[in-house]
């Protein structure tokens, strides 16, 4: 054989991943590419919530939830961001 990678797609130089053939159906595919990228974009915007409810609250996802399931009435997004006096000095 030559060069390794020759002959191959350069934009999937490995090939598509598809071991159920889900993109056997051109149509399909097109609908399947836009679900991932949609998925990819809540996924993104799921973490940047993440970082803002760090940044606000100074505690990481699950200890928030914690203590949300424990007290649902006096700790839920708004009481934490209208009653916490939130300054970004107390960033660490």
């Amino acid at each position: 054989g030559g060069p390794a990678g020759e002959g191959l797609d350069k934009l999937h130089p490995g090939e598509s991943f598809d071991p159920l053939g889900l993109a056997d159906d051109p149509d399909t595919f097109a609908e399947l590419k836009v679900k991932e990228i949609k998925n990819g974009r809540l996924a993104m915007f799921s973490m940047f919530g993440f970082y803002v409810q760090a940044i606000v609250t100074g505690k990481g996802p699950v200890q928030n939830w914690q203590e949300h399931i424990a007290d649902p009435w006096n700790v839920n997004g708004f009481t934490e961001v209208f009653a916490t006096k939130f300054t970004p000095s107390n960033i660490k």
